[in-house]
């Protein structure tokens, strides 16, 4: 009965968020509440319960969910995000310039939500269809699934944060993975805009040259300092994970504390929040202090309350009868990692969020991982891989790719949320393979 009304609770779920366009943060609330008094948990119980997921969720990832929001509010504003795209469009060559744009977008969206980083790049993104003759089809599809492959999967992005919080898994693990799998992941999406996109001629739409749009946007920050917030606290989190090793590498001392100190996710985006104010002119510096920082923490609220929400429906879900049941019943089943991307991906294409699809799909899994027996940090790559799986009407991104590359919706359908499919299950197929090796 427990697990009948689970799925009619994952149902509501789809029915609220994607049909009515309820607020996730007041559906999965209410949700948690009606599922916990659904199973026969006592009143006082379900809202204990529902408090401290709550809480608890927060407590382990709100501040570095806000550091991130803050630091992608920054590399926006700075030009840092232009930056690091000319400086791949120098490595790579104007004339391989959907490579390019496919490369920038999976460097751009790890601390970028995918739809800011479309939307920054456009202008960019246009002006090299003008110059190359490349259908505007084919530079959208690269540059939006380039963006899509680390914004569901690597780390400080706030979906695969709260999934690992949830999960309990090791963020440096998580972020190595998902920087593994999000390469062939995004290089399919490059494969099908090539392939598949080209089939559609879309012009561009501009006036404005790739050189005019340098011209204008006038002296951007250095590509050492416009990378150096994304690669450092990424580099901090890693070393952390290496002296935690069991094997004890860097000691158990001193220096190996020191290391656990500034590579704690808190502490690395914290430190990439400084170092990110590196890019911003003095004249700007107040600014950035003020408004810039301010714009980051109004823009992470709605992470932070849906996210939270999430912990207190796997909260109540922890306390319930499936923990019990799974054990006994689906673990010989062995469904392995396809059970948290298909679930991912069957929320994702119903209700349209990404970062809904994860939060829930790791607050349903997070009671009984141990008891499926699967590796936390592969099964948060999983569950991002899932989350990509369709990009289609009822996902703001969507119409976000389609709109601003002039796309018909149709043929949006046929290139774009085609290649979201393909993605996603190059990305499922890559975190199969590794599950091979690690156990």
């Amino acid at each position: 009965m427990a697990i009948i009304l689970l799925l009619a609770a994952v149902a509501l779920i789809i029915l609220f968020t994607g049909k009515l366009k309820v607020n996730a943060f007041l559906v999965l609330i209410g949700i948690a509440f009606a599922y916990g008094l659904a199973i026969g948990l006592p009143a006082l119980e379900v809202v204990k319960n529902i408090k401290n997921g709550f809480g608890g969720t927060l407590t382990s990832i709100g501040i570095v969910i806000v550091a991130g929001t803050i630091m992608g509010t920054i590399l926006e504003k700075t030009g840092a995000a232009f930056s690091m795209t000319q400086a791949i469009l120098k490595i790579v060559g104007k004339k391989r310039a959907p490579l390019a744009m496919n490369i920038a977008g999976y460097v751009v969206s790890i601390p970028v939500f995918c739809d800011s980083g479309y939307v920054i790049l456009t202008p960019l993104n246009k002006a090299l269809a003008k110059e190359t003759g490349t259908s505007m089809a084919v530079m959208a599809v690269a540059l939006a699934t380039g963006l899509y492959a680390t914004h569901t999967m690597v780390p400080p992005t706030p979906g695969p944060i709260a999934a690992a919080g949830a999960l309990g898994a090791d963020l440096g693990r998580v972020i190595i993975l998902g920087l593994i799998a999000a390469i062939p992941s995004s290089l399919a999406g490059l494969f099908w805009a090539t392939k598949v996109a080209k089939k559609y001629q879309i012009d561009s739409d501009v006036h404005e040259s790739y050189s005019d749009i340098v011209k204008k946007f006038g002296k951007l920050p250095g590509t050492f300092l416009s990378f150096l917030p994304i690669l450092l606290p990424i580099v901090l989190i890693l070393l952390k994970s290496v002296a935690e090793f069991p094997s004890k590498p860097f000691g158990s001392a001193g220096f190996q504390q020191f290391l656990s100190f500034i590579g704690d996710p808190v502490t690395a985006l914290m430190i990439g929040v400084l170092t990110s104010l590196l890019l911003v002119k003095k004249e700007s510096l107040g600014d950035a202090v003020g408004g810039w920082m301010s714009e980051g923490i109004k823009a992470s609220a709605m992470i932070l309350v849906i996210t939270a929400a999430g912990g207190s429906f796997g909260a109540i879900i922890k306390v319930s009868p499936i923990v019990d049941f799974i054990k006994t019943n689906m673990v010989g089943l062995q469904l392995g990692m396809l059970l948290p991307f298909l679930i991912s991906a069957a929320l994702k294409t119903a209700q349209g969020s990404s970062t809904v699809a994860i939060v829930t799909t790791a607050s349903i899994l997070a009671p009984m991982l141990a008891s499926l027996g699967l590796d936390p940090a592969l099964t948060v790559i999983a569950i991002g891989a899932g989350a990509m799986v369709v990009s289609h009407a009822n996902d703001s991104y969507f119409w976000v790719v389609s709109q601003f590359s002039n796309m018909p919706v149709t043929t949006a359908y046929k290139a774009y949320s085609s290649a979201t499919a393909v993605e996603g299950l190059v990305a499922f197929a890559v975190v199969f393979v590794l599950s091979l090796f690690i156990r």
